[in-house]
C-alpha cells in the first residue's frame, strides 16, 4: 500500500467535511483502535470549504438542539483543549425577527425547548430589537428572539480540530486517496455484508464503511447498490463592501423573507433559499445515470456563476430588513453544490439492505451545525448497535423502500423543502409535491365521499372528510391553514369524533404495516421480541398489543400481535415505522441465528377498522370471490361476531381492536378485495349513524383515552415502566 493506506481498519469514514471528520474524530475517542478516515483531495473538499459556517441553537426539535449543543461544545472547549489549537469559532448570538404572530409563536416553542437544553434564550419586543441589532429596520417587525450562544464556525479550523484530535487517539488521516470500489458479500444468512474498500493506493479490508461524502453520497451508495435518496442544488450567498457598525451585531435570521445575514468582519454575508432553486444535473447524474464516470471529480473546490434572475430577491428582502445594504457594493459571490432531502432531515444510519453500511449524509446545507453531534451518534451507532439518543426522524430507515427509488417523488420533495426551508411547520400542513406516490385501492372511492387525504411518508391517508363535498372556484388552502392554527379546525374533524364516540365510524387504516414472522423458530422468535407472551396460552385466537425494546430497555415499537396457526405471526406497526420496525426485526433475528423470516404484505393488504357502539349493527352481506395472487391465508383472530364468519369467504383476519376507545373491530383483507367489502359495510351505515372518518379524529379520540403514539408520546428513550405500559 503507498500513501501510508492500512491493509486492514475497523472503521473507514469515506468523506473529509466536516460530519466525516467529527465521525472518525469520536470514533477513535470513542476507542476504536483502527480508524481511517479516507478524503479524495484535501479536507474540507466538496462542500464544507465554501458552508457559511453558522450555527443556530434554536430548532424545534429536541434531536436537534441537542445534536447542535454538542457541536458547540466542541468548538469553544473540548477540541481547543485537546488540540491546543483555536477551532476558529466566533460568538456573534443570533436574532430572529418575526413580521407576523404566527412566527413569533413558532419563536416562542423554540425558547422554550432552549431552556430544557440549558440555553438562553430572550423573547424580544420590537423596541428592544435595536438594543442588540441597532441595524434592523423594526418599522414591521412584531418581535424576535435572541440566542447569545449561536456564533459561525470557520470550516478549515473545525475540519482540522477535528482530524488533529482524532489522530492523537490513533486515526489515520488520508488525503487524495480515491475511493474506487466497495466489496461485499452475502453471508450464511442471507445478509448482505461490507468486504473492503478499494482505492488507488491499495485494498482495505472492513466491516464498516460511512459514507460522508456530501453531494457525491450516491455515487459511493451506487458502490453497494443501495440508494442515497437526495439531491443536489446551487446554494448561494454574496458578501457586501463594509458596512458602518456591522462588526458588532449578531447573525440574523429573517424567516418570512427566507434569508439570512451573518456578520462576517465588517461585511454582511447573505444567503437565503429561494422559491426556484437551480437542480445541479452533473451531480446528480450519478445516481440516475449507469456511467459512474459522469462526476466531475475536480469539482471539489469548484463554484458556480451566480443567478442574479434568481438570487435578486434575496438582496430585496436584505435591502428591506437592514436598510444600509441598498447603498452598500457586492464584493464577492460564492455559489456551489449542496445537498437536499425530501423532509429537510439528514439521512444517518446503517443500510437495511447492506449491514456496515453506514449513512452520513444529506444535511440541507447544515452538515457544520450538526457535524459535531451527528459525529457522535454515528459513532455509537457503530460500536453500540444504536445512537444514543432518539434518532428516528434521521434515521434512513424512515422512509419506505418503495419511495427512495422514486426519482420522480425525490425531485418533487427535494424541490419543495428547498423552497420551504424557512416555512413555519404547522403541525398539519401538507405538501404539494410528491403526492400520490402510494394509494391503497379505496382512494378514489373515498375521495368521491369526501376525503381530504394527507400524505404520510409516501401514503395517501384519509385526513378527514368534507361532507358538502363542493368543489370551490377559489383557492382556499391559505385560509384552511389559518383556520388549522386555531383549535377547532375544522368541523368535521369534531363531527367525526362524536359520531364515533355516539354510533360508530369506519377508518381506513391501510397506511399501517404489515408483516408476517413465519419459519420454524418464530415461537422462540416471538418469546424474546416482543414483552408480552403474543401466544397467550388459553386464547384460541390471540390478538395482542405490545412492544418491542431496544438493549436498554427503550421501546423501539408498539405494534399488535396475532398468533395465527402453524408457526406465523401477524404483526401490525405503524405506517411510518414498518421499515424501521424491520430493520429492528432483522438486526435481532440474525443475532440469534434463529430460521425464520420477515415478509411484508403492506403493499398486498388493507384495513377496514369500525368502531363505535353502534358497529355491530351493520349488516354484513357479501361473498367475496378470492383475488390475490398469491392467495392469502385466511385466519380468524378473537373476532366475536361468530355469527358473521360464514358471510365473509376472503377477509383475511377479523381482529378485535381499538385505538380510539371504543368497542370495535378491524377486518384485514385483499387490498383488491378491500372497495367490495367496504361497499358491504357500509350500505345501511346511514340507517345506524355510522360515518367516514379520517385520521385526523382517530388522533384526537386516541390522545382523549390516553393511548400512546410511538414517536411522539413515546420513542426509544422511553422505557415500558415510565410509559406505564
Amino acid at each position: 500500500h503507498s500513501n501510508g493506506s492500512p491493509s486492514e481498519a475497523d472503521v473507514v469514514v469515506i468523506g473529509g467535511g466536516s460530519v466525516g471528520c467529527s465521525t472518525a474524530y469520536h470514533l477513535a475517542k470513542m476507542g476504536v483502535k483502527n480508524v481511517v478516515l479516507l478524503e479524495q483531495h484535501k479536507l474540507t473538499a466538496g462542500t464544507t470549504w465554501h458552508t457559511a459556517g453558522l450555527l443556530w441553537h434554536l430548532t424545534s426539535h429536541d434531536l436537534e438542539m441537542e445534536l447542535i449543543k454538542h457541536t458547540r461544545e466542541l468548538m469553544t472547549d473540548v477540541l481547543p483543549k485537546e488540540t491546543g489549537l483555536e477551532t476558529g469559532w466566533i460568538d456573534t448570538g443570533g436574532l430572529f425577527t418575526a413580521y407576523r404572530k404566527e412566527r413569533l409563536d413558532a419563536y416562542k416553542e423554540m425558547a422554550t425547548l432552549a431552556k430544557v437544553y440549558g440555553m438562553d434564550a430572550q423573547m424580544l419586543s420590537p423596541y428592544e430589537i435595536n438594543d442588540i441589532h441597532p441595524l434592523v429596520d423594526v418599522s414591521n417587525l412584531i418581535g424576535a428572539v435572541y440566542s447569545p450562544m449561536d456564533g459561525t464556525m470557520d470550516p478549515a479550523g473545525t475540519c482540522l480540530t477535528y482530524t488533529r484530535a482524532a489522530a492523537k487517539y490513533g486515526a489515520k488521516i488520508l488525503e487524495n486517496c480515491d475511493v474506487t470500489g466497495i466489496e461485499t458479500k452475502v453471508d450464511d444468512y442471507g445478509i448482505k455484508r461490507i468486504v473492503s474498500v478499494s482505492t488507488n493506493h491499495g485494498v482495505i479490508k472492513t466491516r464498516n464503511i460511512v459514507n460522508c461524502t456530501g453531494v457525491w453520497a450516491p455515487y459511493i451508495g451506487k458502490m453497494v447498490g443501495v440508494p442515497v435518496p437526495q439531491l443536489t442544488y446551487k446554494h448561494a450567498y454574496v458578501v457586501t463592501e463594509p458596512i458602518p457598525g456591522v462588526s458588532k451585531v449578531p447573525n440574523c435570521r429573517d424567516h418570512d423573507s427566507s434569508i439570512y445575514l451573518k456578520r462576517q468582519g465588517d461585511t454582511l454575508q447573505i444567503g437565503g433559499y429561494e422559491s426556484n432553486p437551480i437542480h445541479c444535473e452533473h451531480v446528480s447524474r450519478l445516481w440516475f445515470s449507469t456511467k459512474a464516470n459522469t462526476v466531475d471529480k475536480d469539482f471539489a473546490f469548484g463554484l458556480y456563476d451566480l443567478d442574479w434572475d434568481v438570487f435578486s430577491r434575496h438582496i430585496e428582502h436584505a435591502c428591506m430588513s437592514v436598510p444600509q445594504v441598498e447603498q452598500t457594493g457586492i464584493r464577492s459571490t460564492v455559489c456551489g453544490p449542496e445537498s437536499f432531502t425530501s423532509d429537510q432531515k439528514p439521512l444517518v444510519g446503517e443500510s437495511p439492505d447492506v449491514r456496515g453500511f453506514f449513512y452520513g449524509s444529506g444535511f440541507n446545507s447544515a452538515g457544520m451545525m450538526y457535524g459535531g453531534g451527528a459525529g457522535r451518534e454515528i459513532a455509537n451507532w457503530i460500536i453500540h448497535g444504536r445512537p444514543s439518543i432518539d434518532m428516528f426522524s434521521w434515521d434512513i430507515r424512515r422512509f419506505p423502500s418503495l419511495l427512495v427509488n422514486n426519482k420522480t417523488w425525490l425531485h418533487e420533495k427535494t424541490h419543495e423543502m428547498y423552497a420551504k426551508h424557512y416555512s413555519i411547520a404547522f403541525h398539519h400542513d401538507q405538501p404539494l409535491a410528491g403526492r400520490n406516490a402510494r394509494k391503497d385501492t379505496l382512494h378514489e372511492t373515498l375521495a368521491n365521499r369526501g376525503c381530504y387525504y394527507e400524505e404520510k411518508h409516501g401514503w395517501e391517508r384519509p385526513g378527514y372528510f368534507i361532507y358538502n363535498n363542493e368543489k370551490h372556484e377559489d383557492y382556499t388552502y391559505n385560509e384552511l391553514l389559518q383556520q388549522d392554527y386555531t383549535f377547532d379546525f375544522p368541523g368535521s374533524i369534531a363531527k367525526e369524533s362524536l359520531t364515533c364516540r355516539t354510533s360508530g365510524a369506519m377508518f381506513n387504516t391501510s397506511y399501517m404495516g404489515k408483516l408476517f414472522l413465519t419459519g420454524e423458530d418464530a415461537g422462540v422468535a416471538a418469546r424474546y421480541l416482543f414483552t408480552r407472551d403474543v401466544s397467550a396460552p388459553g386464547k384460541p385466537r390471540p390478538c395482542t398489543y405490545t412492544l418491542m425494546l431496544n438493549d436498554k430497555g427503550g421501546i423501539e415499537s408498539d405494534l399488535v400481535v396475532a398468533k395465527v396457526p402453524a408457526t406465523e405471526y401477524y404483526m401490525t406497526v405503524g405506517g411510518a415505522t414498518t421499515e424501521y420496525c424491520k430493520g429492528h426485526l432483522s438486526d435481532k433475528l440474525n443475532g440469534l441465528g434463529l430460521k425464520c423470516s420477515v415478509d411484508d404484505r403492506t403493499n398486498d393488504m388493507g384495513i377496514l377498522s369500525l368502531q363505535g357502539p353502534r358497529r355491530s349493527k351493520l349488516d354484513l352481506k357479501i361473498s367475496v370471490p378470492s383475488c390475490s395472487n398469491p392467495p392469502i391465508p385466511q385466519y380468524d383472530i378473537g373476532f366475536p361476531f361468530e355469527k358473521f364468519l360464514k358471510k365473509w369467504s376472503k377477509v383475511v383476519i377479523y381482529s378485535r381492536i381499538s385505538f380510539v376507545g371504543e368497542l370495535g373491530y378491524e377486518l384485514h383483507c385483499s387490498m383488491r378485495d378491500m372497495p367490495t367489502i367496504y361497499q358491504a359495510l357500509m350500505h345501511d351505515a346511514e340507517r345506524y349513524g355510522v360515518c367516514d372518518s379520517g385520521y385526523r379524529a382517530m388522533e384526537s379520540l386516541s390522545t382523549e383515552v390516553g393511548f400512546h403514539h410511538w414517536g411522539h408520546s413515546i420513542r426509544t428513550d422511553d422505557n415500558p415502566l415510565e410509559a406505564r405500559l
